[in-house]
């Protein structure tokens, strides 16, 4: 117990373990490590992802171990700089990497309705995706691949494009109405 005193007056008096949620309430305030995060659209849902993390999404098309890109970046922050997209940060990129493909958990899925006899019971597992979030890129690493593609087309002569052929219109054929055969009649011998 630890007392505050000042001119022999108490002013408060503090536990042990008010002391030590205190101070490692100040720890974690100091220490704070700020990292740079993303909020990425991937496989049509919104996620939060950060350097070195791992992350379930829907199937994706790709190989076990192949390197992927999303360029739908909605914000970003790089330690307490905040770029919101309009509606994506042009140039932005998350650069990830396929761990493994794998099934979700089993979902049941129980229809029923009362007095009537009606019962349907069907199980359903997501195909998932894992995913691990190697690096978060700014504007900067595509305005570099920008200039020398752009550098590139200035050196290459310019080619002439060929001008459009108008295409002729096909006529459709005129039908003619279905002759109609006459139907012949059937003999019924008598016996």
């Amino acid at each position: 117990m630890i007392r505050l005193c000042f001119k022999g007056q108490v002013y408060f008096t503090l536990n042990s373990c008010y002391i030590y949620s205190i101070l490692v309430y100040l720890h974690t305030f100091f220490n704070k490590i700020i990292s740079m995060y993303a909020v990425v659209e991937i496989a049509g849902q919104q996620f939060k992802v950060e350097k070195d993390q791992k992350v379930y999404v829907n199937r994706l098309e790709g190989k076990e171990g192949s390197k992927i890109s999303f360029d739908n970046i909605l914000m970003l922050d790089n330690s307490g700089k905040i770029v919101v997209g309009d509606p994506v940060v042009k140039g932005a990129s998350v650069e990830a990497k396929i761990v493994k493909h794998l099934k979700d958990d089993k979902v049941i899925v129980f229809k029923k309705k009362r007095r009537k006899g009606y019962k349907v019971k069907n199980g359903h597992r997501q195909a998932l995706t894992q995913i691990v979030v190697e690096n978060i890129l700014e504007k900067a690493a595509k305005a570099k691949v920008k200039a020398k593609t752009e550098t590139s087309k200035s050196d290459a002569p310019a080619k002439k494009v060929a001008a459009k052929k108008p295409v002729a219109k096909k006529v459709a054929a005129v039908k003619k109405p279905a002759v109609k055969k006459a139907a012949t009649k059937k003999t019924v011998t008598k016996k």
